[in-house]
């Protein structure tokens, strides 16, 4: 069993590394900037904060996220994660996984699987599988990609997925809310998840899905109590 309890005043750099700022989407407001990360009793708290500094870093605001990219990979078995996620307009707060070797080319042949994935102050969340087979072959329904399920807004919640050969389960504490199986007969792209996988969980700002952000609701918080995955 690999899991982390948060229960220091740092984060385990054994374990996991702050998302540094890319060019995509997700990770384009991504910071390592102290005040985007915070451990207090237990948990780490990953923020999205108005830039204190736009001088040397022009972006209006900045967020955190750790992953455990070269550190902790995994293939088979089940993760979860209790987490509490806060709301804010163009706020999405994700979890998710990517392949830690380059098996099939480049994305999104090796496959994404995202645990969980909230936007703004909706009352769901989004589970999802992307792969070639999802996003350039378009084969969304065969079998269906993607699921939604409700949750307790205001409290911990724990999301997670029971991974095994020929399907990934989706679970919001504790019960199945989706699953994605292997199926035969079509394109072999549609299960690129027979390979390691690393650990993302972040909390992520603005971009073409979720909309912009309204930097006046920032703080926003994603409250990650422990992570945990059993093989």
């Amino acid at each position: 069993m690999w899991k982390d309890d948060f229960n220091t005043h740092h984060l385990d750099t054994g374990k996991w590394t702050m998302i540094p700022p890319g060019k995509s989407d997700w990770n384009k407001h991504m910071s390592t900037y102290k005040d985007c990360f915070w451990f207090d009793s237990g948990y780490v708290y990953l923020r999205g904060i108005r830039n204190p500094d736009t001088a040397s870093d022009p972006r209006p605001f900045i967020t955190g996220g750790i992953y455990t990219k070269g550190k902790f990979a995994f293939q088979y078995g089940k993760i979860e994660i209790r987490a509490k996620l806060e709301c804010a307009t163009g706020a999405w707060p994700a979890m998710w996984m990517l392949a830690e070797q380059n098996k099939y080319g480049a994305y999104p042949k090796n496959g994404e699987i995202d645990i969980m994935e909230h936007l703004n102050f909706d009352s769901i969340i989004y589970q999802t599988t992307h792969s070639h087979y999802t996003l350039n072959l378009k084969q969304t329904k065969n079998p269906p990609h993607s699921g939604t399920a409700s949750f307790n807004r205001d409290a911990f919640n724990t999301f997670g997925i029971n991974w095994f050969p020929d399907k990934i389960v989706f679970t919001v504490n504790g019960k199945e809310t989706f699953s994605y199986p292997r199926i035969n007969g079509v394109d072999a792209s549609q299960w690129p998840y027979d390979q390691p996988f690393y650990v993302l969980v972040d909390q992520q700002l603005g971009g073409n899905w979720v909309g912009k952000v309204n930097p006046q609701q920032l703080p926003v918080q994603m409250i990650v109590d422990w992570v945990k995955v059993y093989q």
